[in-house]
């Protein structure tokens, strides 16, 4: 499940160090932050030259779900705050950031394309320690729907999230072990988190508007890694 933000890079490292054939999949759902999906194949092009990793890089694939920008009312998607552009903390006491359904659409029509494909494992960003309190990135969640899809599907898929109980910092260190200054150097450089899709504005951490939740997050766990 490759979006191209650092969590994901970080998961794509983890997948090709475990696994001996890996194929990536992102989704354009209208976000406003669509440059991301950019970044997936320099990424995807980078990545290739640490270790043996090239050999296990399969398929790319990148799936349209409009539905969600038709949706709407979350900061996400949109650009105003009529159709809930502003960043904030909404009455259910979830982020305005927070697109209802994403996480669980993803991972069914990830699970529908892993069944078609062959494969049974699918590898995911979610973390519920150092996060933006989304209730879909919760295990308790990814375990109920691993259930519901391999019982729908009589299959048995599984959800890997390396990153679930981890927090931003570690995911630094955990670049930093799977491919070294180099993979630390292909997140700084060519991954994307910033929720507004800035990539005019280079920091220590990356690049970013320096200002959004996701920005904020990865800034500061940069600088814990730094400092550990």
């Amino acid at each position: 499940m490759f979006s191209g933000g650092q969590d994901s890079t970080a998961c794509l490292a983890y997948a090709l160090d475990k696994f001996a054939h890996v194929e990536t999949l992102g989704f354009d759902y209208g976000q406003t932050h669509k440059v991301e999906l950019a970044c997936r194949a320099d990424i995807r092009a980078e990545i290739t030259k640490l270790h043996d990793w090239g050999d296990r890089l399969g398929d790319d694939h990148t799936l349209p779900l409009p539905a969600l920008a038709e949706i709407g009312g979350t900061a996400l998607i949109g650009s105003n705050a009529d159709e809930g552009g502003e960043i904030k903390m909404m009455e259910n006491n979830l982020p305005s950031t927070f697109v209802p359904g994403r996480n669980l659409l993803f991972l069914t029509y990830g699970a529908a394309l892993a069944y078609r494909r062959g494969l049974d494992v699918l590898v995911g960003g979610m973390c519920e320690t150092d996060y933006s309190g989304y209730p879909d990135c919760r295990r308790d969640t990814l375990d109920a729907l691993e259930t519901a899809i391999n019982k729908g599907m009589e299959s048995a898929i599984s959800i890997d999230t390396p990153l679930m109980h981890i927090d931003k910092a570690a995911t630094w260190a955990l670049a930093e072990k799977l491919g070294g200054d180099a993979l630390v150097a292909l997140t700084l450089e060519h991954s994307h988190s910033c929720y507004r899709g800035d990539r005019d504005h280079r920091h220590a951490w990356g690049y970013g508007c320096g200002d959004c939740p996701a920005c904020q997050l990865r800034a500061a766990g940069y600088e814990r890694w730094k400092a550990s």
